[in-house]
């Protein structure tokens, strides 16, 4: 059986200021030899710190069942966890909250990790708040933000993100923007994040699929 990282629902709502988003994704997980866990993550994008909230629940209706609690962080340009005490969200497969300390001194921390890891990886919801984390910039060519974006880009050499909308690349000044700023305008770039460096994407129309070069 391969690994599968099953995506649910995503709930949304402003922020308690009004200044921004609350973003929280919900999911399943499904191990090579059957195991199962239950995830949610999630961030404000109007927060000051770019810090993001885990659950990953395992066990359900086991003694050794728990939900283990982190946040999720910035640390040498990838995503890394650090135990919180504070729970975030309940989630199908999850025990007792745990405390960090409980969470620590668990047999299957190892294993609560790699799901964090797999989630990270394969949920579209995560690339999103990747970029949250990582303040990943882009290069938006054309009325983009006015029009759907068509291409996306990972450039080879920089590193950068380039999107491309209906109407060209020369149809406007190019700008540089925040990444996930553009998902927010056209979710539909989710589908398109998974681009690894010299990679590009295009599609005919919004809701069409992407076509990888």
């Amino acid at each position: 059986m391969q690994i599968q990282v099953q995506e649910g629902s995503l709930a949304e709502a402003p922020t308690h200021d009004a200044s921004g988003m609350d973003r929280r994704a919900f999911g399943e997980f499904v191990g090579p030899g059957g195991e199962l866990a239950s995830y949610a993550f999630g961030w404000a994008d109007a927060a000051e710190h770019h810090v993001g909230r885990l659950t990953v629940g395992i066990g359900a209706g086991n003694p050794g069942g728990g939900t283990f609690h982190a946040v999720v962080f910035e640390h040498e340009g990838g995503p890394a966890y650090s135990l919180t005490d504070e729970p975030f969200e309940r989630v199908p497969e999850g025990g007792p909250d745990l405390s960090a300390e409980q969470a620590r001194a668990h047999p299957d921390l190892p294993f609560v990790w790699w799901v964090a890891d797999q989630v990270m990886e394969r949920d579209r919801r995560a690339w999103w708040m990747r970029h949250w984390l990582l303040g990943t910039t882009c290069v938006q060519a054309g009325e983009v933000g006015r029009e759907p974006v068509l291409r996306v880009s990972h450039g080879a050499d920089d590193g950068m993100w380039r999107l491309v909308g209906a109407a060209g690349a020369d149809a406007g000044a190019a700008r540089i923007v925040h990444l996930h700023h553009a998902v927010e305008h056209d979710p539909g770039l989710l589908d398109g994040l998974d681009l690894t460096a010299g990679q590009s994407a295009d599609r005919d129309r919004p809701g069409a699929p992407w076509t990888r070069h």
